[in-house]
């Protein structure tokens, strides 16, 4: 049995395509097309219905897929764990974060993880819309929010607090707020969430009591790096994520407007998450690896 046929086959099934195979393993698209015939013939069994648009698994295609390809998986760590045994880990490891973590956050632990690992090469998916881990082969997911309802396995890695900030220029002009009720009289710059846009919650921990303020302004951005920018070059307040402007804060670049309250437009109990989609054990060496670095910076 060629190994390569069968990964050529599972391939088309995971990109829904004999064009999508041959791009993702980078050859001719007769030579996926060959792979996949060869196979059937050796099979005497057909494994794909074909039409003019799209592929679909036969009934003998979907138990050969079952079958399969749990296999490939478990050639490929066997090999992978036999060389990291001697080696230095080697290979893609895939990382989808959103734009803004991922530049904030993510990009500056690349020098160390090539530091440790000069071996493997990453691949970076920052976007602002969730990936489907399984059908894009995505390795390792950063996501933000609450708790996490999904098929995903994953670890919660930190709280993220949300603050309300403003420029020292933008307060020696305008006045410091004294209290949340004061940013209805502010123009704030705002993020076009649903609700984000017209109202900021805040709460007072010891007593657990929330005040929700109407706010408006003139900026709506879909980037929490722009309204970080606008917020800084005094434009008004924002309310943005710790990881994303507590170094502003500590610099006096910005200011914190109500260090003593939690503040939200959306869920209090929101956090970081890492996020993959199987078990660790079950993961190849370098994945784990990252795994294991990311896990360690991000909690601090």
């Amino acid at each position: 049995m060629d190994l390569d046929q069968l990964r050529t086959f599972v391939e088309v099934v995971r990109q829904g395509s004999f064009a999508g195979a041959a791009r993702s393993l980078n050859l001719d698209p007769s030579k996926v097309t060959r792979a996949v015939a060869a196979l059937e013939t050796e099979l005497g069994v057909r494994l794909l219905q074909r039409t003019t648009r799209q592929i679909s698994l036969t009934e003998g295609g979907e138990r050969y897929l079952a079958q399969v390809e749990p296999l490939l998986k478990e050639l490929d760590l066997a090999g992978e764990e036999l060389r990291a045994g001697s080696v230095q880990l080697r290979g893609l490891v895939r990382i989808t974060a959103s734009v803004a973590f991922g530049q904030t956050v993510l990009v500056p632990l690349l020098p160390e993880i090539h530091q440790k690992h000069p071996g493997l090469e990453l691949d970076l998916l920052l976007t602002d819309t969730v990936v489907d881990l399984v059908n894009q082969r995505v390795d390792i997911a950063l996501r933000l929010g609450p708790a996490v309802n999904s098929s995903l396995i994953g670890q919660r890695l930190r709280d993220v607090r949300f603050r309300v900030v403003a420029s020292p220029a933008y307060l020696k002009q305008q006045g410091q707020p004294r209290e949340p009720a004061d940013l209805a009289h502010c123009r704030c710059l705002r993020f076009p969430l649903p609700g984000y846009r017209a109202l900021w919650r805040f709460r007072n921990e010891p007593d657990g009591e929330v005040e929700d303020v109407a706010i408006q302004g003139w900026l709506v951005a879909s980037s929490a790096l722009a309204l970080r920018q606008a917020a800084l070059d005094g434009l008004g307040p924002a309310l943005l994520a710790d990881w994303l402007i507590d170094a502003d804060v500590r610099a006096g670049r910005l200011v914190n407007l109500f260090p003593e309250l939690e503040a939200t437009a959306t869920d209090f109990d929101s956090a970081v998450w890492l996020l993959y989609a199987a078990r660790e054990g079950q993961l190849p060496k370098r994945v784990q690896a990252v795994l294991e670095l990311l896990r360690e910076r991000l909690k601090r």
